[in-house]
């Protein structure tokens, strides 16, 4: 179990940290103020200051953001009447407020703030000093900082390094990025699969090996026979073989098979198996691989299986619509903890190989245009695009809320069927 939480963790980790990384980098290229950078959620932990971004690490190893200027909820670090602390600089601006009382400034000023503006003029007035009769009016540099009520120091946000101040398409790259990082780190992992697997495997309708007292050694199914059709349905590869065996568990199933240049039909019953909640058909047979070790086959291989991926999950999104929705179709973190569970025993291989099949499966999920995604933030770039105006602050306030709220509902009903499923079948 120790093994199975330190894996899920860092494959947790590494997907947060290369999805997020890629919204940073082209929000950082697009001038737009990365506030803060975050690995975890909950309370921090650390945090580290750094070129206008502040790095923290969080208690809860789950999720992670980028926190861009323009994007957030309203700041609730100064009310009116609070007491707070200011540093100025040579020029006597504001370089700093401390608006925490987890952390102390020396030689600043005790401040008790009335107004502010720190996004368009750069001021903010109260009493110095909490004295009624020192009203003053600071000016506020444009680089300054402020020390959140949780310790954390972030920069103030003027609107000129805001999100919406961002030119339309550097908005839409900075909102790809991140699905676009996962399907990099897909492609990465395939490819240093293929190295550690000491080449690419390709696999065809050909048995390699009969598992003893299985259903294919009692139907008489011999290594080296090829299955080149399950109920008339063609089968020219190993994947094509085991979909159509899948779908049979418990049924009795008509092979089609050729044996030394002739063909003959078998008949066979595949067993049940539980595999992730799921029941399969299973006949006892493993593929005949052979590799391909060209430099070529590995840099390609990276490309083919995360595009083949790809389409993969985009068909099976569009068949629960089209062929009726089932929460069995999809998994939250109870089924990814499970499949972590079960690559862990297996090595690093498989480790890796489940690392690329999530990275590909959490850009996809990004990229649906549903409200608080991705992919709903580049459907509103779109409408943006065609209607050459942004839709108001409110509006696409109440839509990222609705979409939130239905992400929330589905993620609580997803993850009691993965425990029902995993804990309870």
């Amino acid at each position: 179990m120790i093994i199975t939480i330190i894996t899920f963790i860092i494959i947790f980790g590494i997907l947060v940290l290369v999805h997020e990384f890629g919204h940073f980098y082209f929000a950082k290229r697009a001038n737009i103020l990365v506030r803060e950078f975050s690995i975890g959620m909950g309370p921090k932990i650390f945090s580290y200051h750094k070129n206008a971004t502040t790095y923290t690490i969080r208690i809860l190893p789950l999720g992670g953001y980028v926190r861009m200027a323009g994007l957030e909820e309203n700041d609730e670090s100064l009310k009116a009447g609070k007491l707070i602390t200011l540093i100025l600089d040579e020029q006597g601006k504001v370089a700093k407020i401390n608006a925490s009382q987890k952390k102390l400034l020396l030689n600043g000023i005790p401040f008790q703030v009335v107004k502010w503006d720190l996004e368009k003029e750069l001021w903010i007035e109260g009493y110095e000093n909490g004295d009624e009769d020192q009203y003053h009016r600071y000016s506020v540099f444009h680089d300054a900082s402020i020390i959140e009520d949780d310790g954390t120091e972030v920069r103030i946000a003027p609107l000129d390094v805001q999100f919406q101040s961002a030119k339309l398409t550097q908005r839409m790259l900075t909102n790809f990025a991140g699905p676009l990082n996962n399907f990099i780190l897909a492609i990465v992992a395939f490819t240093l699969l293929a190295v550690l697997q000491g080449g690419v495997l390709s696999s065809t309708n050909t048995i390699g090996k009969v598992v003893t007292d299985s259903a294919a050694d009692k139907a008489g199914l011999k290594a080296s026979d090829k299955i080149v059709e399950v109920n008339n349905e063609k089968t020219d590869s190993w994947e094509k073989l085991v979909a159509q065996i899948s779908k049979q568990g418990g049924k009795k199933t008509d092979l089609l098979i050729e044996r030394d240049g002739k063909k003959q039909s078998i008949t066979i019953t595949p067993k049940v198996k539980n595999s992730n909640g799921q029941k399969i058909g299973q006949i006892g047979i493993e593929s005949k691989v052979n590799k391909n070790r060209s430099p070529w086959a590995i840099i390609t291989y990276g490309f083919t299986e995360t595009w083949g991926m790809i389409v993969a999950i985009f068909s099976a999104l569009i068949g629960m619509f089209t062929k009726g929705f089932s929460l069995n179709d999809l998994g939250g973190p109870v089924a990814m903890y499970s499949y972590t569970s079960q690559a862990a025993k297996y090595g690093i291989v498989n480790v890796i190989r489940l690392l690329a099949f999530l990275s590909v499966n959490l850009g996809v999920v990004n990229l649906l245009p549903i409200p608080a995604l991705d992919g709903g933030k580049l459907l509103l770039n779109v409408i943006e695009g065609i209607r050459h105006k942004p839709i108001s602050p409110e509006k696409e306030g109440i839509i990222t809320l609705i979409g939130f709220g239905f992400l929330m509902l589905l993620m609580i009903l997803v993850t009691w069927n993965d425990i029902q499923r995993y804990f309870f079948n």
